[in-house]
């Protein structure tokens, strides 16, 4: 397996990078069958499994954001549960509840859904704030707390959330701490005409859930999970992360830049995608394919801009665009050395 001279040199000679991407190739194909004509989301949606991270899907009611969080959660044989956000939803409908047992005369701890291994919640910015919030422990920590006990959830641990815009009608906008959670988001987006031609003669008839089947198991997601964080990230990688990432903090045209919790995103997902493509190291264009879907959803905007008329997404994706293009791309040796402490 080649490498980039100078800045990548790392190799895995047990070959198991190529095991993981034939299953992943399995789990794409799976999925594929069932969402026509969008590759790409597919691809982010796997590479933050394999992060063990957490996916926001925004877009319009229509274009299959429920669908393509079910294909994927349906082509791994795991425990895989529901959330439907409304407005009445209460924090112990997502993580359980303590109920009194008059025979034991005791409580005892029922599980939420949240106690799974992929969790599918639809139209989360449909839900009250407080319920919203259920759900930041778990991400975070992968644990819930109930009455002072803590519960630990199982491994791998996904949050698959979906969200219409928020200039619709019912919606209210995700707490930053909250959408900072979430690894990355994608948006669906209209299929093309043949996609689309293709989906009303394979889904007319039948549900293209009905034929999908796990095509491999919870704990192999949990071996491809230890295998990408064994991917070799230069220092130079890293510096340019960095560099990205801190140019969004600068930008005139944002007011809350990504937080150091997207540095760590954008490099495991980084990570995940030369997996994916068959690679034991990291390159820039990894990290440059991922920057606006892990990093748009984190910036806000200044109120002028946000109030211009444009599409937040459009103008956070335009933003991060013209990042990418004014930061240079990393040279072999470029990446500073850390300063030794001298003794006193």
């Amino acid at each position: 397996m080649a490498t980039e001279p100078g800045i990548l040199h790392w190799r895995d000679p047990a070959g198991d990078v190529g095991q993981l991407t034939d299953v992943a190739d399995r789990i794409l194909r799976s999925v594929g069958a069932v969402i026509d004509g969008k590759p790409e989301a597919i691809r982010t949606a796997l590479a933050v499994l394999l992060t063990e991270g957490h996916l926001l899907i925004e877009d319009v009611p229509g274009v299959g954001k429920t669908m393509l969080a079910k294909a994927l959660a349906r082509s791994i044989d795991a425990r895989v549960r529901r959330i439907q956000f409304t407005p009445d939803l209460l924090p112990g409908d997502v993580t359980g509840v303590s109920v009194y047992n008059q025979g034991t005369r005791d409580f005892e701890f029922r599980p939420g859904p949240v106690f799974a291994n992929i969790v599918v919640g639809d139209e989360i910015n449909r839900a009250e704030p407080k319920a919203q919030s259920a759900l930041l422990e778990c991400m975070e920590e992968h644990q819930v707390t109930v009455d002072g006990i803590t519960y630990r959830l199982e491994s791998p641990f996904m949050v698959i959330a979906t969200q219409n815009p928020v200039e619709m009608e019912g919606t209210r906008p995700l707490p930053e701490a909250q959408r900072d959670r979430f690894t990355a988001r994608i948006s669906m987006g209209y299929p093309s005409p043949a996609a689309e031609f293709a989906m009303l003669e394979s889904h007319g008839t039948a549900d293209p859930l009905d034929d999908v089947v796990p095509v491999t198991s919870a704990s192999e997601i949990v071996k491809m999970i230890s295998l990408v964080r064994t991917v070799h990230v230069s220092d130079e990688v890293r510096q340019y992360i960095v560099e990205l990432v801190g140019a969004t903090r600068r930008h005139p045209e944002v007011s809350l830049g990504a937080s150091p919790r997207a540095a760590l995103h954008l490099i495991r997902t980084a990570r995940a995608a030369a997996a994916l493509d068959r690679r034991n190291f990291v390159l820039p264009d990894d990290v440059q394919a991922l920057l606006v879907p892990v990093i748009a959803h984190r910036l806000l905007l200044q109120p002028e801009v946000a109030l211009s008329g444009e599409p937040v997404i459009d103008i956070t994706a335009r933003l991060l665009t013209d990042i990418i293009a004014r930061t240079p791309i990393p040279r072999p040796g470029s990446a500073p050395r850390p300063q030794q402490r001298r003794g006193r």
